[in-house]
């Protein structure tokens, strides 16, 4: 009989592949960023966002905070360091935008401060695994569920235009089936920080696919060849957990 343990295992490591694959989302936007030698008018923030969640992830994995959370902390990690390269192409090319390298900087330092003021506070006021893993998993879970509803505004906008042109069929799939996956990692071992964003994101996911399927036959026929260049990102790179 497959222990409940093994079982967490084997679903965690599906999540950090499908959360893996998220994380590589952005590469296209990057190439061009990298073809181009120039940033036009991308911007940083999502990245920046993303880079602040991964770290919440990761400190919520720890054994000092919530212990049995190995492929959270890992996964995060390798979100964590793309997401730095991201942004480091970024800053490197961001010389013609308006304040681009400003926002990478103040954006990064602000978080910094703000992370460092959550580990003193969590380590130094709170000394049990239950108190240090709700105070960091609601703010982890506020970050992931901005993250999981930002796509609202796309979504309205499919709803608009009756045409899924800025709504990638994909990316869509992909933040589905990572919501469901985490979810069914928290439910085996029940993890309620885990478990309330991804269910979110599962819904928001689930709710993505429902609008493709009503207006992908109401898309005008030229979007389907639409540019060969990437779409800006319509919502915030998901870290994951």
């Amino acid at each position: 009989m497959v222990s409940a343990k093994f079982a967490r295992n084997v679903v965690g490591i599906v999540g950090n592949v499908i959360s893996f694959g998220l994380f590589l989302s952005p590469v296209p936007t990057f190439y061009r960023i990298i073809t181009k030698k120039a940033v036009e008018d991308f911007s940083p923030v999502p990245y920046i966002a993303t880079v602040l969640n991964c770290l919440f992830w990761i400190f919520y994995g720890m054994p000092f905070v919530h212990p049995d959370s190995l492929l959270v902390v890992t996964i995060n990690s390798v979100g964590l360091a793309l997401e730095l390269i991201y942004l480091a192409i970024f800053y490197a090319y961001a010389a013609e935008q308006k304040n681009g390298r400003k926002k990478v900087l103040i954006g990064l330092a602000g978080e910094v401060v703000f992370t460092v003021l959550i580990v003193v506070i969590t380590m130094l006021a709170l000394h049990t695994h239950k108190n240090r893993s709700m105070m960091v998993g609601i703010i982890c879970d506020i970050f992931n569920i901005m993250m999981y509803v930002s796509p609202l505004t796309v979504m309205k906008q499919v709803i608009t235009t009756k045409s899924v042109k800025y709504m990638p069929f994909y990316l869509s799939l992909a933040n589905f089936l990572n919501g469901c996956v985490w979810t069914a990692y928290a439910l085996i071992k029940f993890d309620i920080y885990i478990l309330v964003s991804n269910g979110i994101g599962a819904v928001s996911g689930a709710a993505q696919l429902i609008l493709y399927a009503v207006y992908y036959r109401t898309t005008p026929k030229d979007d389907d060849n639409d540019n060969d260049v990437p779409q800006k990102p319509s919502n915030v790179q998901l870290s994951n957990a």
